[in-house]
């Protein structure tokens, strides 16, 4: 069991902060397939400094089942701390703060945040010392190796994160230069947790339950965050936690994914409406029919020509038929 501040999390798998993904009912979505806690998509500091309304609308959240946290990038200590006291007033739902730390993007790292801040241990735990001091919250950091293969200094970075006082660490397995690409290192953390005085999350390929399993009696994390894996496969989440719990796995068939996929698409649709939810769904759809026969043209429609909820329904039928299923 994972303690963080007094909350206590009932499981060992996080679903990752993912921009374009995890919104509100996308996380909602996923939480009974067994997530025991989740990120918001990145919240610029400054976008909430500054009153942006599209910002904001990423910290206006309904209280979950789970512990839910916010996912702020910036750059500057004082900055971030006001961003968390603007998200305290606004939304009593958030239960704790998320540094972004390791975002690899251009557009972000050239402002200073994300992986830019691995440059920087101190100016890290400067960051967590000043969140601190305008929430009662737990504050985490998500973090990579380093920049580079040759400033790999995430011990250094903890270091000044855990005198900081942060929560709990999540450790992406790769360096900035990596970006998403190659496998991980898992191998260079296997010593950490050791080392370490609050929880462990890791991050980076789980793309099966094995996947989960072997990372975890690599590294001895309290638990892995599935990014990409999950999006279009929630049963990942579920079949994860049954191999841990040494139970058979659920299988995966074209019933099950048209169920989620269309119970998703509701859920989108709900919260933000029918032409943009489903433009949103667009990049989430033909994810849930990977594996299938003859499905490549029917998940290139999925992606090019959903407009309407009618459309999924029309396209998926359409593609049952041809294909007897």
């Amino acid at each position: 069991m994972i303690k963080l501040g007094n909350f206590e999390i009932n499981g060992k798998v996080a679903l990752a902060p993912m921009a374009g993904y995890t919104f509100t009912s996308y996380r909602e979505f996923m939480i009974p397939f067994g997530v025991s806690i989740c990120f918001t998509e990145m919240v610029s500091d400054m976008g909430l400094i500054y009153g942006n309304k599209e910002t904001f609308s990423y910290i206006d959240f309904p209280k979950s089942s789970i512990p839910t946290g916010v996912q702020l990038f910036g750059s500057d200590p004082l900055n971030l701390a006001k961003a968390v006291a603007i998200c305290e007033e606004f939304n009593p739902n958030i239960d704790f703060y998320d540094v972004n730390m390791g975002c690899p993007v251009d557009k972000v790292t050239k402002t200073g945040a994300g992986s830019s801040l691995l440059k920087n241990p101190k100016l890290c735990g400067d960051i967590i010392r000043e969140m601190k001091k305008v929430t009662t919250k737990p504050v985490t950091a998500k973090i990579r190796l380093g920049w580079d293969h040759k400033t790999i200094n995430f011990l250094e970075v903890i270091k000044e994160l855990e005198e900081a006082g942060v929560d709990l660490i999540s450790i992406h397995a790769r360096t900035r230069k990596d970006l998403y690409l190659g496998t991980p290192y898992y191998e260079l953390i296997k010593d950490v947790k050791k080392e370490m005085h609050v929880p462990l999350l890791v991050s980076g390929n789980i793309f099966t339950p094995e996947d989960a399993l072997n990372t975890l009696e690599i590294t001895h994390a309290d638990g892995v965050m599935v990014a990409r894996g999950g999006v279009g496969n929630p049963l990942l989440i579920t079949n994860i936690n049954l191999l841990l719990d040494r139970k058979e796995k659920e299988e995966y068939t074209f019933q099950k994914q048209k169920e989620y996929a269309l119970k998703l698409a509701k859920e989108v649709i709900k919260e933000k409406g029918e032409e943009r939810g489903m433009r949103i769904f667009r990049s989430m759809a033909s994810k849930f029919f990977m594996n299938f026969p003859n499905a490549k043209y029917f998940r290139g429609r999925l992606t090019t020509e959903l407009n309407t909820y009618d459309d999924l329904e029309r396209i998926i039928k359409e593609y049952e038929k041809e294909n007897i299923l």
